[in-house]
Parts: C-alpha cells; structure tokens; sequence
C-alpha cells in the first residue's frame, strides 16, 4: 500500500511543542507516513535541541540548517531550499504550525507546487499588522486547505477573511497535548532547586518580540516596570539570543543570591526546566503568544508585556493581562496580581490534551486510499 507522504514542517522553538504530539498521532496510522523537516530557523542548542530532547521527538529525517537573517533572507532561504525537497520527496501534504518565518515559507512552496497546506493554530489575529507575525499568519491561512484552530474566535476570523467553511476545523490547542504529556516530567525536574530558589516565591520573564527588544529605550522601559517587582522577589529571567544582544547599555536589578531578590539571568531553558518553572511561579511576565496559553491552564497570573493580542481567549477566560511596556501599569498590574495570588484554572474548550487527535482522524478521513 502506498503511503500517504506528510511533511510536518518545523523551525522555531514555538513549533516543536504544537507539531510533535500531531507528529505521534500520525505515526499510529500505517496509511501515513510522516516526515519531519526542520529549517534551522532556530539553531542554537538552547531553543532547538534541547526542545526535541525534552519531547522525545527523533532527529528530524531532514534538517536545513539555514540560520537566521533578516525577514527577506531568512524567507527566501528556506523557500528555496525547502523546495527541493518537496520536489525530492514529493509530500501529499504539508503541515505548518505556527506564525514564523518557517511558516509562511514553507506553506508558499507547498502551495506553489500544487500541494496540499495544513496550518494547525490557524485564525489567530492581533490586528496589528506591524508585528511579522501577524503577516505570516495573514498570508499562511489564505493559502491553506485545512485549518486547524484552536478557538471559537480564530473560526470567526476565517470566516471573515473569506475562507471556506469546509476548510476550517476546530479542534483545540495542540500546545496544551503536550504541556498535559510533559507537566509531570517537569515538576520532576525540580529546575527552582537547581537555580537556588528553594521553595520562596518568584516571578519568571520572558523577553522576544521585535517591538520590545530591538529599540533600548523601549527594553529599558520594560525594566523600568520589572526592577521594583524584583526588588520583592527574584525574577528568573532565561534570556534569548535577540534580547541578549540588546542587553548592554540597560539598567537592571542585579540578582543578589543571599537577599533573594534581583533579576536572575539564565541561558535559555529547555521545554521541561521552563514548563516545571512557570508552574510554580507566583507570576509570570511575557511577550510570549504560547506562554499566554500555558498560564491559562496551569492558572498562574501572566502579564502580557504587549498592548494586544492574538490569543485574547486568554484574557476574556483565563490569567492574562495587557500591560504593555508601560512602567507604572507593569509595577501596579504586578502587586495586584501578588496580593490576588493564583487564579482558578480554566479550560477553554478543546483544550484538553487531544488536538492532535482529532487532526489525525480528521486527515485520516480527507486522505482516503
């Protein structure tokens, strides 16, 4: 029996936690044959190795290994070389998860070449078309036969924008299969032990986005609002390579071990180190879309260092809040959120651990030999 070829497409480290449970799920049926291909977009061993480690996931069966660049480059490179491997492989189709760079390339290609595009996490809007997010989730949806969603109002959006109905199936957030698969192994981790914090609490921080990090003052006044939150308790801190660059020049609370306060800078963290970290967290501080999920269900308080965003399911049923990278609104929001303490979980519908099990019978039932 000829097997239905997938390629699952990967680049950043938001996509491996969101394609390697529909990657397990397609390897259960013998009909499918799932092959997956990382770009490299993300190719230090911190936001890449360690990820397909922490979630069992094999080597990838290809691996581009193209690196970073600017938007135009970095596009254009995996275009070109991704490419060649579809004529090579010749898939039936095409997964792409996410809103990255890898995303809207690899789906261009795919769709260039007359094969079928599914894009799991698909709806998703900011609005705000200054972040290149927000383009590639734009064009990657305009150009899929299948479009997984994760919420009611990512349907909407679809819908809106002129997508056929047929085209769009809401089954839940594939990043949450895996935090319920992993949650146990990362609360063994025990990552606060290692880092000394013992069992007092602590905030955790992640920073990324272009449009907090790329302009010093702007990060600068980020900080401004994180140094008195730190200056109560530590803010572990797992600094990206975009940020780190940034970092010089910037006025921060130093991390004082013995005072248990400051800001604790880290290289960046594995998915079970970071997952057991977030859970125990006395608040959470991100410009991160997926972490905005995860506090949801895991119920911790998160600040969304943003003035919008694509996953407001987050804010309407669950921990998150807008602050922006206004000082005053991040230190008030914060103190808040410390007397408030932790909230009550909440699970959005679907949203419980079985995605990737219902985009496997769903591609089950499409792709019938």
């Amino acid at each position: 029996m000829k097997k239905t070829k997938i390629i699952l497409a990967v680049g950043a480290r938001p996509n491996y936690m969101k394609a390697a449970p529909v990657y397990f799920e397609l390897k259960k049926y013998k009909k499918f044959q799932p092959l997956l291909v990382h770009t490299g977009q993300h190719y230090d061993a911190g936001l890449s190795k360690v990820f397909f480690d922490d979630l069992k996931l094999p080597r990838p069966d290809i691996h581009l290994g193209l690196g970073s660049g600017t938007h135009a480059v970095q596009t254009g490179k995996i275009m070109v070389a991704f490419e060649k491997v579809c004529l090579k492989e010749k898939p039936d189709l095409v997964v792409v998860v996410g809103d990255v760079n890898s995303t809207i390339a690899c789906a261009l290609v795919a769709a260039k070449l007359w094969i079928q595009v599914a894009h799991v996490e698909a709806g998703l809007r900011s609005f705000d078309r200054t972040m290149p997010e927000e383009i590639n989730r734009l064009l990657t949806d305009q150009i899929s036969d299948y479009l997984f969603t994760t919420c009611v109002d990512a349907d909407e959006n679809l819908l809106r924008e002129g997508i056929d109905k047929r085209k769009i199936f809401f089954v839940g957030n594939t990043m949450i299969d895996s935090l319920n698969k992993h949650l146990k192994a990362a609360r063994a981790a025990r990552a606060w032990e290692k880092l000394g914090l013992g069992n007092g609490p602590y905030a955790l921080m992640t920073l990324h986005r272009p449009s907090n990090v790329d302009d010093r003052k702007t990060l600068q006044r980020v900080f401004d609002g994180v140094n008195p939150v730190a200056q109560g308790l530590p803010v572990v801190f797992p600094v990206h390579p975009r940020t780190l660059k940034q970092l010089d020049g910037i006025t921060w609370t130093r991390y004082d071990r013995k005072a248990g306060k400051g800001i604790l800078n880290l290289a960046p963290l594995g998915y079970l180190g970071f997952l057991g970290l977030m859970e125990r967290a006395s608040r959470v501080l991100t410009d991160s879309g997926g972490i905005q999920e995860e506090t949801t269900i895991l119920g911790e308080p998160c600040l969304t260092l943003r003035d919008n965003t694509e996953r407001p399911i987050t804010v309407e049923q669950g921990t998150n809040m807008l602050v922006g990278n206004d000082p005053d609104r991040i230190v008030r929001v914060a103190r808040r959120q410390l007397r408030m303490g932790k909230r009550r979980k909440c699970t959005p519908k679907y949203w419980d651990g079985r995605a990737a099990i219902r985009i496997a019978k769903i591609l089950n039932l499409q792709f019938r030999r």
